[in-house]
């Protein structure tokens, strides 16, 4: 299950990341996987509504559409509904990037990866072996134009990557994706914040690397291959 924010839920005509995802699972993974959540729909601008069915790709299929991610939501919006959507749904692994809406609108550092403890909490009362791959607050406009909010994100980061080494078991184990490689806002976003196409491969290949470096699920994301072709940045 992708859960996220506008970054992951993507806005009418985007790909997104999870596509790229999709993707390559059908090109690495060994073996049947399903994609699974509540929602399947991208963010609509013109009316402010996570409403479009217009993705980039029309032949992205209905069954992989599948995600928890909102325009505007974080942490504090997904603890909440984290447990029914895993129990409903049956998911076993969550790819989760949140934070930056957090701290941006809503809750300082300290709050944010307190709502994390509490998402966390909620999966796993849903589903005791539930498995996580967590993406930290990455490179944005606004954390480099003003150094306080960077500072906070800084922060956050640190406590997200404690909150990952205390939380994480063995039956239950959770991962702190890396930074995706080579992300730099002005080729791997649109606006500074949001993934261009170039930055979607990024992302998804930050999860997918982890997911087989800790786990051996799939392979190494191939960009390149005709499955996954990285566009030009």
């Amino acid at each position: 299950m992708f859960v996220g924010d506008s970054m992951t839920i993507g806005s009418t005509g985007d790909f997104t990341w999870r596509y790229r995802m999709w993707q390559h699972l059908n090109a690495a993974f060994d073996g049947p996987y399903r994609i699974v959540g509540p929602r399947h729909t991208l963010h609509e601008p013109t009316e402010g509504t996570d409403t479009s069915s217009a993705y980039a790709d029309p032949g992205f299929p209905a069954e992989a559409r599948r995600h928890l991610a909102g325009w505007g939501e974080g942490w504090l919006h997904m603890a909440p509904l984290i447990g029914d959507a895993v129990r409903l749904h049956e998911a076993d692994t969550l790819l989760v990037s949140l934070g930056l809406i957090d701290l941006g609108f809503y809750t300082n550092a300290g709050q944010t990866a307190e709502n994390v403890r509490r998402f966390v909490a909620a999966a796993r009362e849903a589903a005791p072996h539930l498995r996580a791959v967590l993406m930290p607050v990455i490179p944005n406009v606004r954390a480099a134009a003003d150094a306080a909010f960077g500072a906070e994100c800084a922060r956050f980061n640190e406590l997200l990557a404690k909150a990952v080494a205390d939380l994480s078991t063995p039956a239950s184990p959770l991962l702190l994706a890396s930074e995706p490689a080579g992300w730099e806002t002005c080729r791997a976003t649109y606006d500074g914040t949001h993934p261009s196409e170039w930055g979607e491969h990024l992302l998804a290949g930050a999860f997918a690397d982890a997911m087989h470096q800790a786990w051996g699920v799939g392979g190494p994301y191939t960009a390149g291959s005709p499955a996954v072709a990285v566009p030009s940045p």
